[in-house]
């Protein structure tokens, strides 16, 4: 890490790296210089810290921070719902049409709040996972969920898929779609044409629309839940 002025920046060494790169990761706003094995540091992050401009640019555009507070609105699928607290309602969330209902010390909100998405999205991923696997024909032995940064799903040789929460807080056709696509992982381990087609034949749909989503607002959602300025 170098923290001469603004942001620090974070040195990754990677073998296949030819040349020193800099990046601001939209889902997290940290500063990365990747360099090759071998390369100096001292000069490569002394070029580093001379694009600060270029850093602060990237992150003024960076999404907002959303916080799961009081009065704050989420995504919900395709609806979008205000979360409401009234510290003499129940301490567990739960919707009321386009509400999100929840009660206890205003402090607890954020972590209630999230606890509900996850475990609405394990319930929602794990009924989609079990329709996708009945029409390809095979079985799937875990569905979980977890908050990685740089996927939205993961399928393993032995069965089990792994999803990111917070697909929950994408459209319908984009979880949707996520949900074909490790299923049929299923069927071919790979990205050939075969598995491609699986995906579009599995979906009923083409999926290029979920992946352009995922592309164009995925960051975005890394942002929900986050405090302001963190």
């Amino acid at each position: 890490m170098s923290a001469a002025s603004g942001a620090p920046i974070e040195v990754v060494r990677h073998p296949r790296a030819r040349r020193a790169r800099l990046s601001v990761d939209p889902a997290t706003g940290r500063v990365k210089l990747t360099l090759p094995t071998r390369a100096a540091l001292r000069p490569a992050l002394a070029w580093a810290e001379s694009k600060r401009a270029w850093i602060d640019a990237q992150q003024a555009r960076l999404p907002e921070a959303r916080p799961f507070a009081p009065g704050a609105t989420i995504p919900f699928g395709d609806a979008t719902l205000r979360i409401e607290w009234d510290e003499r309602a129940g301490r567990s969330p739960f919707r009321d049409g386009a509400v999100l209902r929840c009660g206890g010390p205003v402090e607890r909100v954020p972590a209630r709040v999230e606890r509900w998405l996850r475990s609405q999205a394990l319930a929602l991923l794990s009924e989609e996972t079990r329709y996708y696997a009945a029409r390809a024909g095979v079985t799937v032995t875990q569905v979980a969920i977890g908050d990685p940064r740089g996927r939205w799903g993961s399928c393993t040789a032995t069965g089990a898929i792994r999803y990111s929460w917070r697909l929950i807080l994408a459209p319908g056709f984009v979880l949707r779609a996520t949900a074909a696509h490790e299923v049929a992982h299923r069927l071919h381990m790979d990205h050939s044409p075969a598995f491609h087609a699986a995906v579009e034949r599995l979906l009923e749909a083409d999926p290029a629309p979920a992946r352009a989503w995922l592309r164009a607002h995925g960051a975005e959602l890394h942002w929900y839940g986050r405090a302001s300025g963190s």
